[in-house]
């Protein structure tokens, strides 16, 4: 089945740097657009960034410039690099694929800009 695991979250300054991670499996990894979203308490799940199989890539006008997305088909796995944190940053951030007409979710990732 599918599966995608998110890591990497954490407590973080406000300006620091943070790499998640989203390993996934059980389906063909490359042949699929991957994105990252991000919901905080009381808000809506919005779009992050977003990475095509073939490696285009979309960003969030509050993350762009400062955010960057990628993807290693060896590994499965696909990154969100965050730098220049802000508090309004904090966020759960979620792992995302969809395959036909099915939406698959990881568990997500807690990310925490505070001082």
């Amino acid at each position: 089945q599918v599966l995608l695991v998110e890591s990497g979250g954490d407590l973080v300054q406000p300006g620091g740097s943070l790499r998640l991670s989203c390993a996934a499996s059980g389906f063909i990894f490359s042949l699929y657009r991957m994105t990252w979203y991000r919901q905080a308490p009381g808000n809506e799940r919005e779009l992050v960034a977003g990475i095509s199989e073939v490696s285009s890539t979309n960003y969030a006008d509050s993350v762009e410039g400062r955010f960057t997305i990628s993807r290693d088909n060896r590994k499965k796995t696909v990154y969100l690099q965050m730098n220049s944190l802000k508090p309004e940053d904090t966020a759960v951030y979620y792992c995302n694929t969809v395959i036909g007409t099915a939406n698959y979710w990881g568990q997500g990732t807690q990310v925490t800009v505070s001082s």
